[in-house]
């Protein structure tokens, strides 16, 4: 009995360990843009100059093209968009997008 209740217990933790990994969706952009993108692009997607980041405020590109440059990146781009970005998966990348074309 205490077996089988320490394996349930186990398999609980389990996904709960798992679960945020997968449930990233469209109301996560803002906590996705300010982890992964904040830091060159500014809280309030103003650039930084000093590091040659540009402004995503009132960009022209779509959300695709956004969620394509994330996913994929463009080799004439500076790191990290380069290549794509390491650790986001499609919906995490369409979050940010989405939550990019809030900005104003």
């Amino acid at each position: 009995m205490k077996s089988k209740l320490l394996m349930g217990s186990a398999a609980v933790v389990a996904s709960l360990a798992i679960l945020p990994a997968l449930s990233w969706g469209a109301d996560e952009g803002p906590a996705l843009y300010k982890s992964k993108c904040s830091g060159c692009h500014g809280a309030g997607g103003e650039g930084k100059p000093a590091v040659k980041a540009p402004a995503l405020k009132g960009t022209a590109k779509t959300a695709e093209q956004i969620t394509d440059h994330l996913l994929k990146g463009e080799p004439t781009s500076k790191p990290p968009h380069s290549k794509g970005m390491s650790g986001l998966n499609e919906d995490q990348a369409k979050a940010i997008a989405d939550f990019v074309k809030t900005l104003k």
